[in-house]
């Protein structure tokens, strides 16, 4: 849209709204409009895709309040005479008068009658009035480049079971993009780069989507970044950024898990031109341990005992990851599988209490049996001669 456009242009007549219209009324103006001269229910119509082409930018301006505000303020500014003539050069204002100074003073030209420090007595010049409207900044002369967040990184690091529960503090070597220390993080081998002529320096060009909504896109020429070298950096290209190796020292959480990703803030790629650093994400990998198990926050054991201590109880010492042992009492009759809880022994949480162990009971078969102890087996065998461990197994089977 060009600068004449947008003055002359009268959005609320094309909405077919007052000027002091509510946002609800414009907003209902607008769809009322664009169901009747959208493409979709006119195809072929070259006059309502037009129409609806004029519907979709009058809401582009009048549905935002920040635009509103200063299209209204222009218009105001220059009054709603036609200000231009058929070239686009300036014409008669409202009003019968002349347009007797140069337009080039507004947006921040600077022409030859304007006074020192100021754009032909209109402060910033109407140029910080459009620049707001359309993303670009202020005038050629006084655009800015904003910072830029520095990029996400992603890493991978790999714990012993140990370490994993208790957390750990591990290097982790990371190669990231950096501000190219040759050139400074400018692009420019002289360290004096130029504002991107494409995107005034914003880092992005806008492009409609019709219905009233426009996109922003990186800017094609610059990369994004807003400028442009005049004379490129050899080390960098003119990108103004290069591959730096770091070595940091990063503190894992107690009780992560495999395959967890942690985020830690600002330790990734330092920004450019005073931008925050972006993030490092760190994949944790947990190797397997030869004892223990995990089950959530409840660190897992199995614990063989032999058929005496399962069929006539007692205690059973138990041994718990990094700390000493503890003693469980083993009930009679324990059958084999059963699962005991040691509590406060397991991974620690988020909260900083701890889960618990389970233990779970593996009765020990010996392989051979000889003397006192064969003889005794044969004893109770003798004595439990009259029960059957699988009459139970088979009745169930039958009424299944």
């Amino acid at each position: 849209m060009s600068t004449k456009d947008f003055i002359e242009k009268d959005y609320y007549k094309v909405l077919g709204v007052p000027k002091d219209a509510t946002e609800a009324e414009i907003k209902k103006a607008y769809r009322k409009l664009a169901r009747e001269f959208h493409p979709d229910a006119n195809k072929g119509n070259a006059k309502a895709e037009e129409r609806f082409k004029e519907i979709s930018e009058a809401n582009d301006i009048l549905g935002d309040p920040k635009k509103r505000k200063e299209y209204d303020e222009a218009r105001t500014l220059f009054g709603n005479g036609a200000l231009f003539d058929r070239q686009g050069r300036p014409g008669p204002g409202a009003g019968g008068g002349s347009f007797n100074f140069d337009l080039g003073d507004l947006f921040g030209g600077g022409g030859a009658g304007a006074p020192q420090g100021g754009s032909g007595g209109f402060g910033g010049g109407i140029g910080d009035v459009f620049g707001g409207l359309f993303n670009r900044g202020g005038g050629a002369g006084t655009t800015r480049t904003q910072p830029r967040r520095g990029q996400d990184i992603e890493s991978e690091v790999t714990l012993s079971f140990t370490e994993a529960i208790e957390g750990a503090t591990v290097p982790l070597r990371m190669s990231s993009q950096a501000p190219c220390k040759a050139c400074s993080g400018t692009g420019d081998k002289n360290g004096t780069p130029r504002v991107c002529p494409t995107c005034v320096g914003t880092g992005q060009v806008a492009r409609g989507s019709g219905g009233g909504f426009s996109l922003t896109d990186p800017c094609p020429d610059c990369k994004g970044r807003g400028l442009m070298a005049e004379h490129p950096c050899l080390e960098c290209k003119g990108s103004g950024r290069a591959k730096s190796s770091r070595t940091m020292q990063v503190r894992i959480p107690a009780g992560v898990t495999d395959g967890q990703r942690i985020r830690l803030r600002g330790k990734g790629a330092p920004g450019e031109r005073g931008g925050p650093a972006g993030d490092l994400y760190v994949v944790v990998h947990v190797g397997e341990h030869p004892v223990f198990g995990r089950r959530g926050d409840n660190l897992t054991v199995t614990v063989p005992v032999t058929f005496a201590e399962a069929a006539l109880g007692g205690e059973v010492r138990v041994p718990t990851l990094g700390g000493p042992a503890v003693t469980l009492k083993l009930p009679p009759g324990t059958p084999n599988g059963r699962t005991m809880r040691a509590r406060g022994k397991g991974a620690v949480r988020k909260d900083g209490t701890r889960g618990d162990l389970l233990v779970t009971v593996e009765v020990s078969v010996p392989k051979d049996v000889t003397g006192k102890a064969r003889d005794a087996l044969e004893a109770y065998r003798e004595a439990t001669a009259g029960e059957d461990p699988r009459a139970e197994l088979f009745e169930a089977a039958k009424g299944a």
